[in-house]
């Protein structure tokens, strides 16, 4: 079987620790990523949700690997528009670079075309420059603050 996939690599001006809680962290991620947020007790097998300002379910999943601060892999289905697709699986690495980490983002799902995948090539990138922001001037991006209208 053919599979899809979306990688994504950044360089932040950070410590890997600081990146860890704006990962996870809800009040981090509100800050970057249209006002969501995380749930889980980040655990391996554990459940993880991702909340919209209104509650809804957007993501969930479960923590299938979670090495902090450098790894976490978690199975990941879209409710919104692709969950006909099922689980994919969404891989986040931290690595120390020098002065700055590189975290590399790698999301993939079993068979061609896929609509998720199509949709994360998007959002990633956005997602993850507003966190970089965040994480090196304090700011986010201004488009990533408020859940996008019509959604």
């Amino acid at each position: 079987m053919s599979s899809d996939r979306f990688v994504y690599v950044t360089y932040i001006r950070t410590t890997a620790d600081k990146l860890w809680d704006a990962l996870l962290r809800p009040e981090f991620t509100r800050r970057y990523w249209y006002d969501c947020r995380h749930e889980s007790t980040w655990e391996k097998g554990a459940e993880w949700r991702l909340i919209a300002p209104d509650g809804r379910v957007t993501d969930r999943g479960q923590v299938l690997e979670i090495d902090r601060p450098r790894r976490l892999v978690l199975s990941w289905r879209n409710e919104l528009f692709a969950a006909a697709e099922g689980h994919s699986s969404c891989t986040f690495e931290v690595e120390p670079a020098g002065d700055v980490v590189k975290l590399t983002v790698i999301h993939e799902i079993d068979g061609a075309k896929s609509k998720l995948i199509e949709a994360v090539s998007g959002g990633w990138p956005t997602v993850l420059s507003s966190l970089k922001s965040l994480l090196e001037t304090g700011e986010s991006l201004e488009m990533t603050r408020h859940w996008p209208e019509g959604l």
